[in-house]
């Protein structure tokens, strides 16, 4: 799948158990797994990429959607000007960097760059 800015890449989710989480999705739609520590498992074979992160916190809205944009100073720019508010600066993680922000109405997203 040819990656493009603006779009949507992946779903990350919360979890309380990443093991139970695995198993439950691997039984029920045959999800492949790779894990990265003890704090997060990225999954595929499921129509889009994406991952579980473990929390010890109550889980209210645990879906997190993640677009892409190659330029990530450009792209966070633009959200602050239209009116977004960054919740997360800019970090790395294994296979790129990326950010958290809210939209106008309170919904977390994140953009993220494997440059």
């Amino acid at each position: 799948m040819e990656i493009k800015d603006n779009h949507i890449s992946y779903i990350e989710f919360k979890a309380k158990d990443l093991e139970k989480t695995k198993k439950f999705y691997s039984a029920c739609f045959h999800w492949s797994f790779t894990d990265y520590g003890e704090w997060y498992v990225s999954f595929s074979e499921s129509g889009l990429y994406g991952g579980f992160e473990r929390t010890e916190n109550d889980i209210v809205n645990g879906a997190l959607v993640v677009l892409y944009h190659k330029d990530l100073k450009l792209i966070k720019s633009k959200i602050i000007t239209a009116g977004g508010n960054i919740t997360k600066d800019i970090f790395s993680f294994p296979g790129g960097r990326r950010f958290h922000f809210t939209d106008p109405s309170g919904n977390e997203l994140a953009v993220w760059s494997d440059n």
